[in-house]
């Protein structure tokens, strides 16, 4: 397959798309009627806790079936896989018996395992020149920061966007529930194996380890999708031009290509279907793809950007910008003990303000 450079700089330029967006139908594999498990969140700030259902006065209802932070998390670890691995620098961190890849970590280049490792003072500088509108030192560490988004919030606070953001809902639900019956092996009481509990610390101490029956009732049951199942994905196009390489403009087309090459490779690659337990989901065969490229005027055509030649042009894209070196370094007590310093050390001043 030949590639050129030069074929999608159309996204690039001011008169393009705003945006690339794409609709994928879902279904879970048991059926279109099949029963699929969402997140459960804490209860807070007037939040019941549970699965996230939002209703409007009509009585209809969406259910968040996996949020753009979770579908993040998903897509990224892809380029740590042997297809993608040289299109990114593959950073990791040993902490103790455990290797954490950059790919995996929550908060990318920002997160509290890499600020604790001799890339700091890397990172540092890196994100001090994206404040200074230059993205391409931190692009040699850290490309897909520039993808999903990354924001320092914790030293310098330079941000930069989210430019590939997915989410996957559900709409018109049935909620259901489920009730359990915990059976032990014998009757341990009963047998004369252990007391009599006599009080309710020994009586919740039994059913915690599993001494006794122990019912279950009305807990999370999945739910049906009456109205079926959507992700919405986004490729924002006019936030992907705002990253620059300071001023030169071959260094700024360079890295914009890069970026744009990282991004179309996560944009069109169709998202794993295994969620959680009890929710896997595949594409719906009776409710094609649809993939738009849309315009600022409003106007929509077409996609036809396909996984393999985002994949190709990529490849070409990563080369002509010069992908940043693999390592591994080692996790930092120290840094980490001098990193909460510093924090107790602002906390404390700002309580004596």
């Amino acid at each position: 397959m030949s590639t050129n450079l030069t074929q999608y700089d159309h996204y690039l330029a001011s008169s393009g798309p705003a945006a690339l967006v794409v609709r994928e139908y879902l279904i879970p594999v048991e059926g279109a009627d099949g029963v699929l498990f969402p997140p459960t969140f804490a209860a807070g700030d007037g939040f019941p806790g549970g699965y996230n259902i939002d209703s409007d006065p009509k009585g209809e209802n969406i259910a968040l079936i996996d949020s753009i932070g979770s579908q993040a998390n998903r897509i990224e670890p892809m380029f740590a896989e042997p297809e993608y691995a040289a299109l990114v620098p593959q950073v990791s961190i040993k902490a103790g018996a455990k290797t954490v890849s950059l790919l995996q970590a929550g908060h990318r280049a920002g997160d509290a395992i890499v600020r604790c490792s001799a890339l700091q003072q890397e990172l540092q500088d890196a994100f001090k020149k994206v404040l200074d509108g230059d993205a391409s030192a931190l692009a040699k560490i850290a490309p897909t920061s520039l993808v999903f988004g990354v924001w320092d919030s914790r030293d310098t606070q330079a941000k930069m966007p989210r430019l590939v953001a997915s989410t996957i809902r559900a709409f018109n639900v049935v909620k259901l529930t489920r009730s359990a019956q915990y059976v032990p092996a014998t009757d341990y009481v009963g047998g004369g194996l252990l007391d009599e509990p006599t009080d309710k610390t020994t009586k919740d101490s039994y059913s915690e380890r599993g001494f006794v029956h122990v019912p279950a009732t009305a807990s999370h049951g999945g739910i049906i999708a009456k109205g079926g199942i959507r992700r919405d994905a986004t490729l924002a196009l006019t936030a992907l031009n705002l990253i620059s390489a300071g001023t030169g403009k071959d260094a700024t087309l360079k890295l914009r290509r890069y970026i744009l090459g990282l991004a179309l490779v996560a944009f069109t690659r169709l998202p794993a279907g295994y969620l959680r337990q009890g929710t896997i989901l595949v594409s719906d065969p009776d409710k094609p793809r649809k993939a738009d490229e849309v315009y600022p005027t409003g106007e929509r055509k077409a996609c036809t950007v396909t996984h393999e030649a985002a994949l190709e042009y990529a490849k070409e894209a990563a080369k002509a910008f010069g992908v940043g070196a693999n390592r591994e370094e080692p996790f930092d007590a120290e840094r980490a003990k001098k990193d909460l310093q510093g924090k107790e050390g602002k906390a404390a001043a700002k309580a004596k303000k």
